[in-house]
């Protein structure tokens, strides 16, 4: 079985994980901060970005999809508000894989738990306004 899902809703959610991220990371939200903690050179050339910034288009399309569909077959499971479902999904989801991750990895590498934070925080936001997003523009016919 192959979940229903609204593939406009996946485009608009993959754009807004750049405005997140763009607004999270910038100089006067977190980007100083963050710049410190994970050693990076905010004066370096913008041309450096084209390859992760591709990169995150291509990873934001995919959690958004994962996440359209998995919110697609809680809806179908549990009943209920497709917003609800998305919403809920977006959390234990992250909570699962991307909270338990970052955590473990950063744990090993030996980060500072405050980049750990902006980090997670930062994807927890992401997928909170992705879910949104996918939640009330559901698939024609779902609900």
């Amino acid at each position: 079985m192959i979940p229903e899902i609204n593939y406009w809703a996946v485009l608009i959610a993959t754009a807004s994980s750049m405005v997140v991220g763009s607004i999270w990371y910038s100089l006067k939200v977190f980007g100083t901060r963050w710049a410190k903690l994970a050693d990076v050179d905010t004066d370096r050339p913008a041309a450096t970005a084209l390859w992760p910034i591709i990169t995150t288009v291509i990873v934001s399309f995919i959690t958004a999809w994962v996440l359209a569909g998995a919110t697609t077959i809680s809806w179908e499971f549990y009943g209920g508000s497709y917003l609800w479902d998305s919403i809920v999904t977006a959390v234990v989801l992250w909570a699962g894989f991307t909270a338990a991750r970052f955590i473990t990895h950063d744990a090993f590498e030996g980060r500072p738990t405050s980049l750990t934070v902006i980090n997670i925080a930062h994807e927890l936001v992401t997928v909170l306004v992705m879910a949104v997003i996918i939640g009330v523009w559901p698939p024609a016919g779902t609900v």
